[in-house]
């Protein structure tokens, strides 16, 4: 299961919409690892003002690696964590995870080549 669900947030799901202040914090609190690795390019990103910053460092275990990857393979998880954070958010492989700024087309646009997902392969990275 990707996400741990209160009982209240599920109640407002059935009732109709859900806000992204709730689902947000659904997500934070059911992926911490996913979480702080977002937060944390967020926050470098913003402190070196660059187009983007990302991360290389495999997650320390496959439960992590399963946060990273049902965190960004969610449309829906992806789209809330980039309004909360205003960035837009890129994945290669399952640990390399960038923010981007949000007018940062160019690089955004750079890294999400066939060239680039190629030239991220490494033969550990193979069975990830």
């Amino acid at each position: 299961m990707s996400l741990t669900v209160p009982n209240d947030l599920l109640d407002q799901a059935r009732a109709g919409e859900v806000d992204d202040v709730a689902f947000v914090a659904c997500v934070r609190d059911s992926l911490p690892y996913a979480w702080s690795v977002i937060s944390e390019l967020v926050q470098q990103r913003d402190t070196s003002g660059a187009e983007f910053a990302d991360n290389e460092v495999p997650p320390p275990s496959e439960e992590a690696r399963g946060q990273l990857l049902r965190c960004l393979a969610s449309d829906a998880m992806r789209g809330a964590l980039e309004r909360h954070f205003g960035v837009r958010l890129a994945f290669q492989n399952c640990h390399r995870v960038a923010v981007f700024d949000p007018t940062a087309t160019e690089a955004l646009r750079d890294f999400v080549t066939p060239r680039a997902q190629i030239l991220n392969q490494k033969p550990e990275l193979v069975d990830c």
